[in-house]
């Protein structure tokens, strides 16, 4: 999925951080009925302790937002590159391969339409060949079920594609190795994105900013000891929301490939790949592009 450029409700922002928030008033409620029973035997907390620790929490949320950003920023450059590379794979199967060949270039580029799916539902933790039996023959369905790697075993049948036409004289050696190159470079972008989907951000440092920040709504309770509770417990509610909300998202987009809206579109980006490469091959039947849903588009 990816957010879109839409109103995002307010219940899917605050569902997010609904038990963190549960968690702080607890803390809140807590630290105010102990200030204010033992208001006389607890030292004066000066304001500038919980500003130093507020500081400490915006330079770790930054960090980790620009690396979560980074993380999602580079799945999306690695899905436009298996875009161009998809359409280019096949404009040069119809420029490069002697005429006559059109089913087999149909059957290649049909291949890639899986590909692109396939890779998708994969990085996602889903079945990687579910719905593929419309882009590939059953044979070859057959053969990449025995793979582990189902995206890997449908680019490995596209080299042995390459191999054949060269060896029946329908390709020449320059034609070959450009095909060649264009493979490796959709090999290239599986391994980054299979790369971005098992490299794990630190778990330690999620759970370590999120203890600073409940420390930080410790003191800053006992630094507001003089006011009201009415007034101290929703400011604190509001003020941790802001950081909560922060590291939330920081924490969605360092992931870019477990279903959710904050995801890179793959599916969408798929069914592009399918309606580009289908009006190439001008085949009549084809499919409409992948719809938003609500604020977010799969």
């Amino acid at each position: 999925m990816m957010l879109l450029n839409k109103r995002i409700p307010a219940s899917y922002i605050l569902n997010k951080v609904k038990y963190d928030l549960i968690y702080v008033l607890i803390v809140s409620l807590l630290v105010y009925f102990i200030t204010e029973k033992y208001k006389k035997l607890l030292p004066e907390m000066p304001f500038t302790i919980p500003a130093f620790i507020g500081t400490a929490i915006s330079i770790l949320l930054s960090f980790k937002l620009s690396q979560s950003y980074d993380r999602w920023w580079e799945a999306r450059k690695v899905w436009g590159a298996v875009v161009n590379d998809s359409r280019s794979f096949v404009l040069q199967l119809q420029a490069l391969v002697a005429k006559g060949n059109e089913a087999v270039i149909k059957k290649i580029a049909f291949r890639q339409i899986a590909w692109c799916y396939s890779l998708g539902q994969s990085l996602r933790g889903s079945d990687p060949i579910e719905n593929l039996e419309k882009f590939i023959s059953s044979e070859d369905l057959e053969k990449i079920k025995q793979h582990n790697n189902k995206p890997l075993a449908l680019l490995q049948l596209h080299g042995q594609g390459i191999k054949d036409l060269k060896e029946n004289n329908q390709l020449d050696v320059f034609a070959q190795v450009q095909l060649d190159n264009t493979l490796v470079r959709l090999c290239d972008a599986q391994g980054k994105s299979e790369r971005i989907k098992t490299t794990i951000f630190p778990v330690t440092y999620r759970l370590f900013l999120h203890a600073i920040i409940y420390l930080f709504v410790v003191t800053l309770s006992i630094a507001l000891n003089d006011v009201a509770g009415i007034f101290e417990i929703p400011l604190l509610l509001l003020i941790s929301t802001a950081f909560f909300l922060l590291e939330k998202s920081a924490t969605y987009m360092q992931d870019p490939f477990e279903n959710r809206p904050s995801d890179t579109a793959v599916t969408a980006i798929a069914r592009t790949i399918e309606i580009n490469i289908k009006q190439l091959l001008k085949e009549t039947e084809i499919p409409e592009p992948h719809q938003a849903e609500k604020f977010y588009l799969l």
